[in-house]
């Protein structure tokens, strides 16, 4: 399971989670099993985990255990499945963001730029656009709008002109073409940087991962039991801004709706004031680890 993927955060964010050992626990981004693996080893025999996700290549670590549930889904689902599968309310949460380190390091799936590969980065491949069918179908305003929203990319507007003249040409269908569409815009002092930037933007709007998130921290506020946990680690500003603001305020945009007493109606409270992040000690072991950020926060009891 460290092959497909190296939990980020396990001790600290598996520690937060768990209470009663008997109940009930939510894994919404299963990967390469890391953090599942530990909850079941903590929980008693009769514990139960959902787990989801939405990629086919993390069916495959699949742990042979009764008291787990694995569910081949987009984790924007979850109230979904937890009312289908009468659960009832959950004790816990977690939710690891992002990209695995399978998908970052398997050349055929287009997430790097390590690799001249299909221009795809979608999270479940058995259907939805990809990355080459928005860079080569999507108007020089709209990409300059996903490079802007969801990778905050310096000279955007550049960036899409580029690829717009490039895929005039010829389509652009790997990530070599599109590197080399893109290569005057990007500066040399700081290109890796550039890269992830343009390539987070585009998988981010490939997989709708921020209206997933929405739904996903919607749906689990809605599934947590009074007291129950969520636990999130995140790994760029944009989640960890909707993460925060959701625990905040109750929405994702962070305003501040407030009931006739002045209570803002916000089903969680965050534990602790800032973020845990990982020791120095970790990130040498995992550099994929430098810039994780761990939110906690409990289902507030119903207000009378």
């Amino acid at each position: 399971m460290s092959e497909y993927h190296t939990p980020v955060l396990l001790e600290e964010s598996i520690s937060a989670l768990l209470g009663d050992l008997s109940g009930t626990y939510i894994d919404v981004t299963f990967g390469g099993g890391g953090h599942a693996a530990e909850i079941l080893s903590r929980l008693s025999p009769g514990g139960k985990l959902l787990a989801f996700d939405r990629d086919s290549d993390a069916l495959g670590n699949r742990i042979d255990d009764p008291r787990l549930t694995l569910i081949h889904n987009n984790f924007r689902f979850i109230h979904n499945y937890v009312l289908a599968l009468g659960c009832g309310s959950v004790d816990g949460i977690i939710a690891d963001l992002g990209v695995s380190s399978h998908q970052f390091d398997t050349a055929g799936r287009g997430f790097s730029f390590r690799f001249d590969s299909p221009l795809d980065m979608r999270m479940n491949r058995e259907g939805g656009r990809t990355a080459a069918d928005i860079v080569n179908t999507a108007s020089a305003e709209e990409l300059e709008r996903i490079l802007r929203l969801y990778g905050e990319v310096d000279g955007a507007r550049n960036v899409a002109r580029l690829i717009v003249s490039a895929r005039d040409k010829e389509p652009i269908v790997t990530t070599g073409q599109l590197d080399a569409a893109i290569e005057k815009a990007i500066p040399r002092q700081a290109a890796h940087k550039s890269l992830a930037r343009i390539y987070q933007a585009l998988r981010i709007e490939v997989n709708q991962e921020m209206r997933s998130l929405e739904k996903m921290l919607q749906g689990a506020a809605e599934s947590l039991k009074p007291g129950g946990r969520l636990v999130v680690i995140t790994y760029h500003s944009l989640e960890d801004r909707m993460v925060k603001n959701f625990i905040r305020t109750g929405n994702v945009d962070g305003r501040e709706e407030k009931d006739i007493y002045g209570r803002i109606h916000a089903p969680l409270e965050a534990v602790g004031r800032k973020p845990v992040v990982p020791e120095e000690s970790e990130i040498a072991g995992n550099t994929r680890a430098r810039s994780a950020k761990l939110r906690v926060a409990v289902k507030k009891e119903e207000e009378a």
